[in-house]
């Protein structure tokens, strides 16, 4: 077998679930204020007993297959997962600019985005099967921007992990909030993060001396995790399998130490 197969099958790997789980998944209401949201549970039925609980943030088409999956796939890992709906029940983008539109409805206002994912990290912590010791968070691109928002709301939650997610710091003051360790995966080639947001952000990281990591993957642009982007990487914004995979794996090992 050539080298180049021998690692692709090492790191692929990174993605395989337990020989034993039967992930079993439901849809759960919630609310947050008088908004009614449609989140997705997602964890191991053959497992007993409490376990890390990892929320995972929709990047801007919302509640998606991607999502969905990721969720799947944390559970898979022995985690209760549960993917956020920031946007509500039944409101779900069809095209680019109906997700341009809302995500920069909340992007815009970070007051209302922090009380939405607020709302889906306690709906998790709720579940019986959750440890509330030991709790993570994922997002994809503005699910990341989001991710980190619920940190520096407050939030007890024990790690944040972005996948090409927005760096900008609004409001570099609330930095002192997160209590949680922080990892950064994002493409090298991204186009979307300007170096002023990257320096706000690494300032903001510095300030309040947060414990915090940046994995870059060099050829990757914006949306790396997305399969259905597509692999031209001149629009800013394609499928990079290497770079998914090799971030999956940096994100297993970040919760295999912070919950062991």
């Amino acid at each position: 077998m050539k080298l180049a197969a021998v690692i692709a099958v090492a790191i692929c790997a990174g993605f395989a679930p337990r020989a034993h789980a039967t992930v079993v998944h439901k849809l759960v209401d919630y609310k947050q204020g008088n908004a009614v949201l449609e989140g997705y549970l997602a964890y191991d039925d053959a497992l007993k007993g409490k376990r890390p609980g990892v929320l995972v943030v929709h990047a801007w088409m919302g509640l998606d297959d991607n999502a969905r999956k990721r969720a799947d796939m944390l559970a898979g890992l022995g985690y209760v997962a549960f993917a956020a709906d920031i946007y509500g029940k039944g409101i779900r983008p069809t095209n680019r600019d109906e997700a341009g539109k809302l995500a920069g409805k909340y992007k815009n206002d970070r007051k209302l985005l922090r009380a939405r994912v607020d709302a889906a990290f306690d709906t998790m912590l709720k579940n019986p099967m959750v440890d509330a010791t030991k709790t993570g968070a994922i997002g994809y691109c503005f699910g990341g921007t989001t991710a980190i928002e619920l940190g520096l709301s407050g939030a007890n939650v024990q790690g944040i992990v972005t996948f090409h997610g927005g760096l900008d710091a609004p409001t570099p003051a609330d930095g002192k909030n997160i209590k949680a360790h922080m990892l950064i995966l994002h493409g090298a080639a991204d186009p979307y993060e300007t170096p002023q947001d990257f320096a706000a952000f690494q300032k903001e990281m510095a300030d309040n001396k947060i414990d915090w990591q940046l994995t870059e993957y060099g050829g990757a642009v914006h949306c790396f995790t997305d399969s259905t982007a597509g692999s031209d990487a001149s629009t800013g914004c394609a499928y990079n399998p290497v770079a998914d995979a090799r971030s999956w794996v940096a994100m297993k090992t970040f919760f295999a130490d912070l919950f062991r």
